[in-house]
């Protein structure tokens, strides 16, 4: 009787989450036509750069999607506490902070990406902001937790012990899993339905390995990640209806901004952060391949979309030309070991101007596959993003029991 009476705990919020979810996605998906015109009034538009046509493309619709998520939470907040309240027994104050700590950083997150959509603010900004919103949910760790412990693997431990306390360190690195979160999704994109797609493969891992883990002994942790994990994917649904191929409106780095802050704050409450971040794989090579332009040692044009030909109605990859006498010794080093394993199309006159394609996963694709339709290239993304998790929870299962006897 207990057991069935505690499943029935741990199911029946996430249950009344999912259905709520599911009225989040049929109010989002009606909503986001009815707004489209009220976005190009308010000049917040875009042209569709890989299209023949010059129709005005609603931008920044994620901050749509996003409300509806934040007010399902919000009406939300009750139902895991409800039992408390009824019963009149001692009130999880605890846990009440986390939830609000974490609304509050999403809350935080939207606001300032849909600043960004209207300001276009700079990229120190964009480094900054993600910094700042994460406090919130770093003081509740810190005062709820203050966990900073992380298990050696097993051919380390005979120099570093059974574990190590990173202490400050640790704050660190959380910080800047929610500022690589939020910025990783916003540099993979420039084709329609890749910033929901990869995200929607992210946001689905991560609710699979809750699924799996809520049997274990941080249950709580893993049915507080479903809470927000069921309505986000609900309403990113909505909005990949309408951003696919062709895409009748844009998500704008106001869903990149809220997605990213969503995954680091389950990634951080649920004490999972490590393996939120094994889900960012292809994010990860992303950002590795881009250090050179992202860092300006290699000439960054403002937009490294893909080249559209209007003939063919396929996309080509899109290059950067420059001299090659503006590339310091750094800069030389590291585009000659990429142009040694040959992920690079780099090709140089006698006057010493190169022409390179620039640097993303996108271009890299373009380069391997060659030129295709701008929904063969998303499909493409999206199945490296799927293969990239499957690859993730098998480092996270078999692999974590040869290192960490877990």
């Amino acid at each position: 009787m207990e057991k069935s009476d505690s499943m029935w705990k741990i199911t029946l919020p996430i249950c009344i989450n999912a259905i709520m979810s599911i009225g989040a996605y049929f109010v989002a998906v009606r909503l986001i036509p009815k707004l489209r015109d009220m976005f190009i009034k308010a000049n917040l538009y875009g042209i569709d750069m890989n299209k023949k046509s010059s129709d005005k493309i609603p931008e920044a619709l994620g901050v749509v999607t996003g409300c509806v998520f934040l007010i399902t939470m919000f009406l939300f907040i009750p139902i895991p506490f409800s039992d408390y309240i009824f019963n009149n027994v001692n009130f999880p104050h605890n846990e009440f902070v986390e939830l609000l700590a974490a609304l509050l950083s999403i809350c935080c997150m939207l606001l300032l990406g849909f600043a960004d959509d209207v300001l276009d603010l700079r990229w120190r900004h964009k480094l900054l902001l993600p910094t700042i919103a994460s406090l919130p949910l770093l003081m509740v760790y810190y005062v709820n937790f203050n966990s900073t412990l992380i298990i050696v693997p097993k051919p380390l431990r005979s120099w570093l012990g059974f574990s190590v306390d990173l202490w400050l360190l640790y704050y660190i690195y959380m910080g800047m899993l929610a500022v690589f979160c939020t910025n990783a999704i916003n540099i993979l994109a420039g084709v329609n339905g890749l910033e929901v797609g990869q995200s929607l493969v992210i946001a689905l891992s991560i609710t699979i390995f809750n699924a799996i883990e809520l049997s274990g002994d941080l249950w709580k942790a893993h049915q507080f990640s479903l809470y927000f994990m069921l309505p986000y994917i609900s309403t990113s649904l909505a909005l990949f209806k309408h951003n696919w191929y062709p895409s009748s409106v844009f998500v704008g780095d106001t869903f990149c901004y809220l997605s990213g802050m969503t995954f680091a704050v389950v990634g951080i409450i649920g004490h999972f952060s490590k393996t939120t971040l094994l889900f960012f794989i292809p994010q990860i090579i992303n950002f590795l391949y881009s250090v050179p332009q992202l860092f300006h040692l290699v000439p960054c044009p403002r937009h490294r979309l893909p080249k559209y030909d209007r003939e063919t109605e396929k996309l080509n990859m899109s290059v950067a030309v420059f001299k090659k006498s503006d590339l310091n010794s750094l800069s030389r080093l590291i585009m000659g070991v990429f142009r040694t394993f040959r992920i690079v199309k780099w090709q140089e006159d006698k006057e010493g101007t190169v022409t390179c394609n620039n640097l993303t996963l996108i271009n890299f694709v373009l380069l391997v596959a060659g030129p295709m339709r701008e929904p063969t290239l998303t499909t493409i993304l999206i199945i490296i993003q799927i293969v990239s998790s499957l690859l993730a929870f098998v480092i996270r299962y078999p692999l974590a029991w040869v290192f960490y006897d877990i």
